[in-house]
């Protein structure tokens, strides 16, 4: 039977609280999450300018040594590069940067050819540096420690800037997780790594394994089968092996527009479940924030299932 999804009666009021719950949450701890990871983003960017000697020598071959360096050089021109406006401006490649900012090398393309693409990127980026947070590079002198500093928290608030709502969003789903956790461990279940190789439906009865990667199949008629992450996979303590476990997919919003923009994304995990799994899959989501009717509205449509978090005794319905 259905929990949430068959009372849109109750659509309104919900979706009031659990914005409500999500404002007092983010209020009170969002800026610590934020505060945490401006600190370590300052430590890499320090860490960058080292690598560079101040970003006086931003060089092909620094880049092949430290990919990952490559979004705090984009953060320090003038104006800062967004990843798109600086393939286009290097005539590069979206899935060369794009491996680069991952931290790695691609691995199929041929040595002249990366050379050639980190040499148009590297000439951009020194052509482009800030100096106006680097005042060093024109006057041709080493920083004072303090300028070292001052430089690397303009660089890491612009870092964390641009991913400002993921910053957010995972310390609210690390937040949800816990919740689920508790609800779990209090009523004897325990926390056990699923097995990559066992199947889905042997998982051992009263456990639960967070952000587990399910094998599925796009549709019945492909062979293929891909991986899509799950954040919560729980075997119910009576179940009979072979026996799915219940899937639920912790979500979080700080606004109506995001949310219906990727509100695609759970029917298409749900789609491929049921190609592999059969429609007996248990899918539900857990939500907290700021999800209208007409989110919650497409999700009904297409079969899915939620349960909020300030009503988290939902929970109970699942026969957990």
């Amino acid at each position: 039977m259905p929990i949430n999804a068959d009372k849109p009666h109750l659509w309104k009021a919900d979706t009031r609280a659990s914005v409500d719950q999500f404002n007092q949450w983010f209020m009170k701890f969002a800026p610590k999450a934020y505060r945490d990871t401006r600190k370590k983003t300052i430590e890499s960017v320090e860490h960058g300018l080292a690598l560079t000697k101040d970003l006086t020598t931003i060089t092909p071959d620094v880049i092949k040594t430290n990919p990952g360096i490559l979004p705090t050089l984009r953060m320090s021109t003038c104006p800062p590069l967004a990843r798109d406006r600086l393939i286009g401006l290097a005539d590069s490649s979206k899935n060369l940067v794009g491996t680069l900012e991952e931290g790695k090398l691609p691995p199929h393309l041929a040595k002249d050819l990366l050379d050639a693409h980190l040499k148009k990127i590297t000439a951009i980026l020194t052509q482009m540096l800030d100096v106006d947070i680097f005042p060093w590079i024109e006057e041709k002198r080493k920083p004072t420690k303090e300028e070292r500093y001052r430089s690397s928290t303009i660089v890491a608030d612009r870092l964390c800037g641009a991913v400002a709502e993921p910053i957010v969003r995972n310390a609210q789903e690390k937040r949800q997780l816990v919740l689920i956790e508790k609800y779990l461990t209090e009523r004897g279940y325990k926390l056990k790594a699923h097995p990559a190789a066992t199947a889905l439906n042997q998982m051992e009865p009263g456990t639960f394994s967070f952000r587990l990667n399910v094998l599925v199949k796009p549709s019945k008629a492909e062979a293929k089968t891909v991986k899509i992450p799950i954040d919560a996979v729980i075997q119910p303590k009576k179940a009979k092996l072979p026996h799915l476990p219940i899937l639920i997919e912790a979500k979080s919003a700080g606004d109506f527009t995001n949310v219906n923009k990727r509100r695609k994304e759970e029917a298409i995990k749900i789609n491929y479940l049921k190609a592999t799994h059969g429609d007996d899959v248990v899918f539900v989501l857990f939500l907290c924030g700021y999800f209208d009717a007409a989110y919650l509205g497409y999700e009904a449509a297409e079969g899915i299932d939620w349960i909020w978090e300030h009503r988290s005794q939902d929970l109970d319905q699942l026969g957990i």
